[in-house]
């Protein structure tokens, strides 16, 4: 285990720490199946944001499909890694605090990807997390990507039971998909699911 100089996930510079020493086992260097899967059966483009992008390689893929995009991301050193690699799509990449961020006058959002964000924050986080995600959506929009379910009350990653990610978005959300996760990797083999969820 590294030894690094600040442990509180809720600061930026825990996080600048870890990508700038290159400290990233959450990161899966590309984009999963899931996704791949979701973009293709969608007929329109969604909308898109973010929250917690790290290097943002799904950013670029959905970009590239055709779809309004905005990532974000509290801490400077994973924002400037994310628009190293986001090459023409690198000014869709914002450094900023998912609770203070909000969409341009306008541009309402269609969908908001999770990946990685929810079991980044301690689980004391997790109401303002789903408020914020309902206050972004609009009625019909959708919650999606991968939970990481797991009992340990150690992390980050903290993990969460299905019983409490039911509690937790039921009185926002009403859950549309639950599949299992084929291609995680080794941080959240066994431990994740793809779902997606749809605003009240």
């Amino acid at each position: 285990m590294a030894d690094f100089a600040t442990r509180d996930p809720l600061s930026p510079a825990f996080w600048d720490e870890r990508f700038a020493r290159r400290f990233t086992p959450w990161d899966r260097g590309g984009v999963p199946q899931a996704l791949h899967t979701f973009v293709a059966r969608n007929d329109r483009p969604l909308a898109t944001l973010i929250p917690g992008c790290g290097t943002a390689y799904e950013l670029v893929h959905l970009s590239e499909s055709g779809w309004p995009v905005t990532a974000i991301d509290f801490a400077p050193e994973a924002v400037a890694l994310a628009k190293q690699g986001a090459g023409l799509w690198a000014g869709r990449i914002e450094q900023a605090d998912f609770f203070k961020w909000t969409p341009q006058p306008g541009a309402e959002l269609d969908f908001i990807y999770e990946r990685a964000f929810l079991c980044a924050l301690p689980p004391s986080m997790r109401e303002q997390v789903a408020a914020r995600w309902a206050a972004l959506l609009k009625p019909g929009a959708l919650l999606g990507g991968f939970f990481y379910f797991d009992p340990s009350p150690k992390g980050p990653p903290f993990g969460i039971l299905p019983e409490q990610l039911d509690a937790l978005l039921s009185p926002y959300f009403t859950r549309l998909e639950d599949l299992e996760v084929t291609d995680s990797i080794p941080v959240f083999v066994g431990k994740e699911r793809w779902q997606v969820w749809q605003r009240r």
